[in-house]
C-alpha cells in the first residue's frame, strides 16, 4: 500500500512538473540578481566566452577570466572593464540627480561604486596541475566563487583516421575532462555554503552527433553526461541552494566551426545562431535557474525524435537536410588552412 500511494505521489509531482515547465514558458521568471558575486569564465579569451564575460559584467558581477591565451584574455578584461566605467558613471550620475532632487548641496563630485572588479589568469583547463593551482590563487586573491561557467572549448577539424591522437586527447582534456577538474576546485565551497552555480556549455552534439568530428561529439557527449550526473548528485545531497545549468546551442556563427553548412534549401530555415542571441539566450537561462536551455527550440524536438526513432529512419532524416556531411566542408577549409600555413613555414 505504501508503496502505491508513494507512486501517486510520485505521478502528482511529475504533472506537477509539467505545469511548472509549461508555465516557464508562459511567464518569464524574474533573473537573480549576480551583482557583487564572484563569476567564473572558463575560455573567456574566445567569442562565446567573450560575450559571457560581458553580459554578466552588465549585471554587475565581478569577474574572474580564464584562458590559455593571456592576450585575447586581457583583451576580454578590458572590455569588462569598459563596461564597469560605464555603470561607475550611470550610479555617479544618478547618485548627483537624487541629491539634486532632494535639495542637497553637493560639495564634492559623487564618487561611484568601486566594488567592480575583474581579474585575469592563464590557465590551461586541460591539465588538472593548472587548474587546481589558479583555483586556489583565485581563493586565495579574490575569494570564493559563486559562479562557474565552464565555457572553454576546442576542435580538431579532422576526420577521425587522419587526427592526430594528441590532437584528440587535447579535445577530450578540454571539451569534458577540463569539468571534472574545475568543478572539484570550486563545488566543496558551495556545497558548503549551499550556494552557487554550476554552468556547462556543451553543444547540440552532445545530445545527437554527426559525420567527422567525432572526437569533439564524444567529448561533448561526455560534458553532457558528466552534467547530469552532477544535477543528480547535487540533488541527492538535498543541496537546493546549488543551481546547475546545461547549455546546448546548434552551430554558432564563430569561427569554430567556420564552413559548416546543412542543405541550402533547409539552412534559410535554421541558419548558424548569432553568438550575441546565443549567449544572451544562454544567461538568461542561467539566471533563472533553468536546467536547461537548447537553442532554438527546435533543438529539443531533434533531440527526442533521435530517442525514438529507428536508426536508419534518422541516417534518412540526416541526408534529407544535408546534416550528414554538414562538417565535410569546415574540415576541408580547416585541411587547407594547414596545408598553406606548413607551406609559408616551409615544412
Amino acid at each position: 500500500m505504501n508503496i502505491l500511494l508513494e507512486l501517486l505521489l510520485v505521478s502528482l509531482k511529475v504533472l506537477w512538473a509539467f505545469v511548472q515547465a509549461a508555465g516557464r514558458w508562459l511567464v518569464r521568471p524574474k533573473e537573480k540578481s549576480v551583482a557583487g558575486k564572484l563569476c567564473l569564465v572558463t575560455g573567456a579569451g574566445g567569442s562565446l566566452g567573450r560575450l559571457f564575460a560581458l553580459e554578466l559584467a552588465r549585471r554587475r558581477a565581478v569577474l574572474v577570466l580564464w584562458d590559455i591565451n593571456s592576450q585575447s584574455n586581457e583583451e576580454t578584461a578590458e572590455l569588462v572593464r569598459a563596461v564597469y566605467r560605464d555603470i561607475q558613471a550611470s550610479d555617479a550620475q544618478l547618485q548627483a540627480s537624487e541629491a539634486a532632487i532632494r535639495g542637497a548641496v553637493v560639495e564634492e563630485e559623487v564618487t561611484p561604486c568601486h566594488n567592480l572588479e575583474v581579474y585575469t589568469y592563464t590557465c590551461d583547463v586541460g591539465r588538472r596541475e593548472s587548474v587546481y593551482e589558479c583555483a586556489e590563487q583565485v581563493r586565495r586573491e579574490v575569494g570564493d566563487v559563486f559562479l562557474l561557467l565552464n565555457n572553454a572549448g576546442v576542435v580538431s577539424g579532422h576526420h577521425l583516421l587522419e587526427c592526430p591522437d594528441e590532437l584528440i586527447e587535447r579535445t577530450m582534456m578540454v571539451n569534458c575532462h577540463a569539468h571534472f577538474w574545475t568543478t572539484k576546485a570550486f563545488l566543496p565551497k558551495m556545497l558548503d555554503m549551499n550556494h552557487g552555480h554550476i554552468v556547462t556549455v556543451a553543444s547540440s552534439l552532445g545530445l545527437f552527433s554527426t559525420a567527422g568530428v567525432e572526437d569533439y561529439c564524444a567529448s561533448k557527449f561526455g560534458a553532457v553526461g558528466f552534467h547530469e550526473s552532477l544535477s543528480h548528485e547535487i540533488k541527492a545531497a538535498d543541496k537546493d541552494g546549488v543551481k546547475t545549468t546545461l547549455v546546448c546551442p546548434y552551430l554558432v556563427d564563430t569561427d569554430m566551426f567556420r564552413g559548416c553548412r546543412i542543405r541550402k534549401e533547409i539552412e534559410p530555415f535554421l541558419p548558424p545562431l548569432k553568438p550575441d542571441y546565443c549567449v544572451k539566450q544562454a544567461i538568461r537561462a542561467i539566471l533563472t535557474d533553468q536546467p536547461m536551455i537548447c537553442t532554438p527550440r527546435l533543438m529539443y524536438m531533434v533531440t527526442c525524435m533521435k530517442s525514438i526513432l529507428p536508426f536508419e529512419a534518422v541516417v534518412c532524416m540526416y541526408r534529407f537536410l544535408g546534416a550528414d556531411k554538414c562538417m565535410y566542408p569546415f574540415i576541408a577549409q580547416r585541411k587547407q588552412a594547414t596545408n598553406n600555413n606548413e607551406a609559408k613555414n616551409g615544412i
